[in-house]
């Protein structure tokens, strides 16, 4: 559950986000004005702060600034009226998350929430890198003791004081953003912001104006300038997920950010300087994509000053027992269970598995398979049902896919019938399966509460009674294995 501070001197907006934040299952405060908001972060420090700009007595653009004294990687969501737009460009430019104009609309605000939540928690939580020790519940490790992962803990530990632009390359799966965030953590720049843009979540329409901003005017529903996330970074890191499927006419405009250290917004003639870290991460062939024409050769080698290889699970057998561990250790947790262990045929199926999606594969193999087990060791054949691939209904492609999916669900269903402790069997199984559809719809929206809804086809009220009924802990649904 998220702490989220409101600072405004309008008791109504007050009070509506008070009801609105509750209801989306965070727990909310509320300050008047600068003074006391900036009085409360000393006592307690929030996820995140939404504060107006026009305050009495300290405005809201000096609150932050003290703010920023106390917690560098404080989120701050700047609140404007069309007037007062200046004001919180330059809020903004100093390291504040985002801002909204007044009056806005619900769900880009509720949208904006979700992405400064996790950005905080990006930026303030470290990536443990190397051992499986500590909570078993933290999301954010790079497992492994093989000698492949040792040569990318000893890159990481070489890049991360320099300033050298990085670019990771990997199958899915394989820890990419985990990497680039280690690299932040252990970083000259690791006080100042940390953002992310997924390259192939945004529509291209959208994707130029969310890198580099827009003047007012630039298009149709420009109303006012708009700061992008590489002004967002400015002293920061910025993280390209997925550059290799950056279409080619942006690639030029982060080549000039690379060359020259300056961009312009759309709609704009003036360049901007900007002292950004840029990260970058593909598991697209780029070499491939330079034949093709579909990346560009000088900004290849802008990118590619220090490169990180990170091995495939299947390049990583030793690591496959420490990380089915820690794994299980982790969703037992969330699911207040204990670690029922495997069997000796479930590893062998573990070590014998190609495992083509990687350490997220078998993350979310090893979280279904404990969601349906009811009590002792997980066995191969636990394994061979989570992985799609028993009694002959192997394959997640083709026509047949729903059908051997149901055939799949009917023989888990008869089995759990004949198991004893049969009350409320139905609900229980309906629960479990509510879980894992709840938590397939949060990874693919990468956790946006809202999108998940309407991909369900429910209310956003409705799936976050779903995510505290079923006990689902957001940010680890999201991130785990990745």
């Amino acid at each position: 559950m998220s702490q989220i501070l409101i600072v405004d001197d309008d008791p109504q907006l007050r009070s509506s986000f008070e009801r609105l934040l509750s209801a989306e299952g965070h727990q909310v405060q509320t300050a008047v004005s600068g003074e006391s908001a900036v009085r409360q972060v000393g006592r307690s420090v929030p996820d995140l702060v939404i504060m107006d700009v026009r305050l009495p007595g300290m405005t809201g653009l000096e609150a932050y600034r003290e703010m920023r004294q106390l917690e560098p990687k404080l989120p701050v969501i700047i609140m404007t009226a069309y007037g007062t737009t200046d004001t919180a460009i330059e809020a903004t430019k100093l390291g504040a998350y985002d801002y909204v104009l007044k009056p806005f609309e619900i769900p880009r605000v509720l949208e904006l929430i979700d992405q400064a939540l996790q950005a905080g928690r990006f930026m303030r939580t470290r990536v443990r890198v190397g051992s499986a020790s500590g909570s078993a519940t933290e999301p954010d490790a790079l497992i492994g003791r093989g000698a492949a992962m040792q040569e990318v803990y000893k890159a990481i530990g070489r890049v991360a004081p320099t300033d050298a632009t990085v670019l990771i390359r990997g199958e899915s799966g394989t820890g990419k953003e985990l990497v680039a965030r280690a690299i932040y953590h252990h970083s000259m720049r690791a006080e100042r912001p940390f953002l992310v843009i997924n390259c192939v979540a945004i529509p291209e329409t959208l994707l130029e104006s969310e890198l580099f901003g827009y003047e007012k005017g630039a298009f149709t529903g420009a109303v006012s300038r708009r700061v992008g996330k590489v002004e967002q970074a400015h002293h920061g890191t910025l993280f390209l997920d997925e550059i290799g499927d950056m279409p080619i006419n942006i690639q030029a405009k982060v080549l000039r950010l690379l060359q020259e250290r300056s961009i312009e917004r759309l709609g704009g003639r003036n360049p901007i300087p900007v002292d950004v870290r840029l990260i970058a991460a593909t598991n697209r062939d780029l070499e491939a994509a330079l034949a093709d024409g579909r990346f560009r050769e000088d900004l290849y080698y802008r990118l590619n000053v220090v490169t990180l290889r990170l091995p495939s699970l299947r390049e990583r057998a030793g690591d496959l027992g420490l990380l089915a561990d820690y794994f299980l250790n982790r969703f037992a947790a969330d699911l207040k269970s204990d670690n029922p262990g495997l069997a000796p045929d479930a590893l062998e199926l573990i070590h014998r598995h190609p495992w083509p999606g990687n350490v997220r594969e078998l993350a979310n193999v090893l979280q279904r398979t404990l969601i349906f087990n009811r009590g002792g060791p997980i066995h191969g054949e636990d394994l061979d049902q989570a992985l799609g691939l028993g009694n002959g209904l192997g394959g997640d492609q083709g026509p047949d896919l729903e059908e051997r999916a149901l055939e799949l669900l009917a023989k888990w269903v008869q089995r759990q019938l004949t198991r004893p402790g049969n009350d409320r069997l139905f609900d229980g199984l309906m629960d479990r399966l509510g879980a894992v559809v709840v938590q397939q719809a949060l990874q693919a929206t990468g956790g946006n509460r809202s999108r998940a809804a309407v991909l369900l086809g429910m209310s956003r009220p409705t799936l976050l009674a779903k995510i505290d009924k079923f006990g689902i802990k957001v940010e680890t649904a999201v991130h785990r294995g990745t």
